[in-house]
């Protein structure tokens, strides 16, 4: 109770008359006159440098009034501004005014520091009373969070104990607090009060002749009657009595928002007075409340990086720091190099983290604490960040790799892909292991002893080939493990591991080695891998000039001419020579063309011309002329080399004209025979002595049936074989060959008369040659009874047979 008693003796305002501000120069302008207002000023507010006042006149002005008394004025209203609250940490005015008569007020919310035509830009208009019913607004506050508004209007109050009405005239958002005027008539308040339906107390205690004061708290709201005499704590303030409103406002149970405002006031008067370190234990007690940045700017100095650490600590212990707030704190530990401080805030348990992971991992780096960085990323699984300090900075590859190497697979192969060239720089046979791992049965380090569990997962090990840039030892020895453990790997992996052989063969000096690195390409080229890459494999094989590998390729490729001309281009003539004789079965050409080579060298290549016209000579692959003409272009081909040649060719054509004519004498007479046969048949009777069946073979009986070439049937066996009742069956079969050379005969007379006409007449006759040639009129056409070429009694033998098919259908 000593405490309020001494509210008596406080005086809570200095009374001094403003005057007229200064001329330009210097003298009294204003001739010392008090300062005057505007007219019709009745409502004000302070903040921001500035008083600020309301016209209720009807002009709807609001007034600035700056330190240096210059007065500065813009229209808010159309009629009057009835109350005004400018907020102390923002920019903002808020105020409330009416355009038009009969109408509950309009709130509006000024930006003073944007403008809009010179004016404080208006951001925001809405009435201050929900309802169509007009209403007076009796008081205005909002609070500084910008988050709540509380507007006031006029209740008619008519307690039991008390006479007149208690009408609503200040609002102050501590949280809320409702204070009125008590009427003059008033008595003081005794016992409980029913007003609106709510219940009120009295506080229970007096000082001196002060009244009773009647408080009520709705939830989060506290209500206050008390005489317009009394000043609550915010008088307190301009005395400087901070410790004594801090412990009124705990007796009254004043909520955290009232309590952080009272704290930032007190740490805002112990900072003014350059007591920093009470400030800031003021300001910790704000934590929650106030923005902190309302703190750390008063706090940047080097001078009191103390103060600052000491509340940025707090502020992480509460987990209300943000990115910002963690660089801030982790720079001032750097800054005061206390090492102890540090690690003791990054670690911290798992659950106790107070900050950002990432930002603390940044700015250790960046601070040059490697190790903490380092402790902070493998703690909290930034893997990223681990690697990139560990290789970037520390430049510690082993316990890189080894870390990569416990990570899950999919974590290890997108870290290898990043940093594996860099890991088979330094150390480049771990890292060689680790892919070998990594690509064929992975699992992190731990769990490859387990065995039992399922078949690990495994990278494809093509990707990882341009790790080994400038590193082909390593490059061989993955790519030879990936080929022998997974027959399967891709493609990519066989044709890189040839490429790598070849070069190793073509740049090798040691034959022995050399000899060892062409067996092992060969070896990769048998074994199947390069069936759809042929052409890839081929091109590698040419380029480093591998020439048992581009011939084996030849082959498999079916390549034969290739093949040959590769030995025409070395001068192999053995080689060609055995080429001819491996393929010419399969490709006949290969002698015109091996004899086309000989003829064109100028030297003595009797030996191979005589081999290949011998093979010519057996196999009639080419014309006896065209022979001799290809071997006149060579100077050293004499007539001896061919003379064997000639003569054997001779020779056969000698014994085939022999052949030819004792053949055609054999026609002759069998065409006499044919004739005399048929002219029997014309005049003398057929008898018909078979005696056996000629499908059957069984003993002939009646009925039967006989026919003009001699054949003899039962009557059944007839009807069973026969498809035609005119036509013999045993015969028909070659008769039938007979009428189609017969009908093709005649077609292609036809064709070839057309083929004369339309060429004669033809403007074009190439044109006319191309289109019978496209719809292959050309093209030979191999009949069954075709006799081997050279055979002249084909003609002969066909038309014999001709006629005797007409004489004999005419018989039957």
């Amino acid at each position: 109770m000593a405490a309020y008693l001494q509210w008596r003796r406080f005086v809570f305002f200095d009374r001094e008359t403003v005057k007229e501000p200064a001329g330009p120069d210097g003298g009294a302008a204003g001739g010392g006159k008090p300062f005057a207002l505007p007219p019709g000023v009745t409502v004000c507010d302070s903040g921001r440098g500035s008083l600020v006042f309301g016209d209720i006149l009807a002009r709807g002005q609001i007034w600035f009034l700056s330190r240096s008394l210059q007065l500065s004025s813009f229209q808010a209203y159309k009629l009057r501004v009835t109350h005004l609250y400018q907020l102390k940490q923002h920019s903002i005015l808020a105020s409330v005014g009416e355009d038009e008569e009969g109408i509950n007020p309009l709130v509006k919310v000024w930006n003073l520091e944007k403008r809009d035509g010179g004016n404080p830009l208006c951001t925001r208009i809405f009435p201050a009373i929900p309802g169509n019913k007009p209403t007076v607004v009796s008081c205005l506050t909002v609070h500084e969070n910008l988050n709540f508004m509380a507007i006031g209007k006029v209740y008619s109050l008519h307690p039991p104990h008390l006479q007149g009405s208690v009408p609503v005239f200040y609002l102050c958002c501590l949280h809320l607090w409702f204070m009125a005027v008590r009427s003059p008539s008033c008595s003081g308040l005794r016992g409980k009060l029913q007003v609106c339906g709510v219940s009120w107390f009295p506080l229970g205690f007096t000082a001196g002749k002060l009244p009773d004061l009647c408080v009520k708290k709705e939830r989060e709201a506290l209500a206050l009657i008390l005489p317009s005499s009394l000043h609550f704590p915010q008088m307190l303030f301009k005395k400087n009595l901070f410790e004594m409103a801090i412990n009124l406002a705990k007796s009254h149970h004043l909520d955290n928002d009232g309590l952080s405002e009272i704290f930032r006031q007190y740490g805002d008067h112990l900072y003014n007075k350059g007591n920093h370190d009470g400030a800031i234990q003021q300001y910790i007690r704000t934590i929650g409340k106030l923005e902190p940045s309302y703190v750390i700017r008063k706090f940047l100095d080097a001078q009191r990086i103390h103060n600052l650490t000491a509340y940025l600590q707090t502020l992480h212990l509460q987990s209300l720091a943000n990115a910002d707030h963690t660089t801030l704190l982790l720079n001032c530990y750097t800054k005061l190099k206390d090492s102890s401080k540090l690690e003791e805030f990054i670690k911290t348990s798992e659950s106790e983290v107070h900050f950002d992971v990432e930002t603390a991992i940044k700015v250790l780096r960046q601070a040059g604490y490697l190790s903490h960085a380092v402790y902070l990323a493998e703690k909290h699984a930034h893997h990223e960040w681990f690697l990139k300090i560990q290789l970037e900075d520390i430049k510690n590859y082993q316990e890189a790799l080894q870390y990569i190497g416990k990570l899950p697979f999919d974590q290890a192969e997108s870290n290898m892909k990043r940093y594996g060239k860099i890991l088979m720089h330094h150390v480049p046979t771990e890292t060689t292991e680790l892919l070998k791992i990594l690509c064929t049965d992975y699992r992190p380090t731990g769990d490859r002893e387990c065995s039992g569990m399922l078949e690990g997962k495994k990278a494809n090990s093509e990707e990882f080939i341009p790790v080994f840039a400038n590193n082909s030892r390593e490059l061989k020895a993955f790519l030879e493990h990936m080929t022998e453990v997974q027959s399967d790997s891709p493609q990519g992996v066989y044709d890189t591991l040839l490429e790598l052989r070849l070069q190793n063969w073509a740049h090798e000096q040691d034959l022995q080695i050399k000899e060892k690195l062409h067996s092992e390409a060969i070896t990769l080229l048998k074994s199947g891998r390069f069936r759809t890459v042929f052409h890839k494999a081929l091109v590698l094989c040419q380029m480093h000039n591998f020439k048992d590998g581009v011939l084996y390729l030849y082959e498999q490729g079916k390549l034969f001419q290739q093949i040959m001309h590769y030995h025409m281009q070395n001068e192999q003539y053995r080689k060609v020579i055995e080429v001819c004789e491996l393929y010419g079965d399969q490709e006949t050409c290969l002698w015109e063309q091996a004899l086309s080579y000989f003829a064109r060298k100028e030297e003595d290549c009797k030996e191979y011309i005589t081999a290949v016209l011998k093979h010519i000579e057996n196999k009639n692959l080419m014309p006896p002329l065209l022979v001799v003409q290809t071997l006149a272009h060579n100077s050293t081909a004499t007539l001896s080399v061919i003379k064997d040649y000639l003569v054997n060719k001779l020779q056969k054509q000698s014994r085939q004209i022999e052949q030819d004519e004792q053949r055609i004498q054999k026609y002759r007479e069998e065409t006499t025979r044919i004739r005399q046969e048929i002219e029997d048949l014309k005049t003398s009777p057929k008898i018909f002595q078979k005696t056996k069946c000629s499908i059957c073979t069984s003993a002939l009986e009646l009925p039967s049936v006989h026919f003009l070439c001699g054949h003899s049937f039962h009557q059944h066996c007839f009807e069973s074989y026969s498809e035609s009742d005119s036509e013999c069956p045993t015969c028909m079969p070659e008769n039938r060959k007979v009428t189609d050379m017969i009908r093709t005969q005649e077609q292609k007379r036809d064709l070839h008369d057309q083929f004369q006409h339309q060429l004669k007449c033809s403007n074009d006759g190439f044109s006319v040659v191309a289109d019978y040639f496209g719809r292959g009129v050309f093209n030979k056409l191999t009949l069954i009874t075709d006799l081997p070429p050279g055979k002249s009694a084909t003609t002969i033998e066909a038309g014999l047979q001709r006629e005797l098919l007409i004489h004999t259908k005419r018989s039957t």
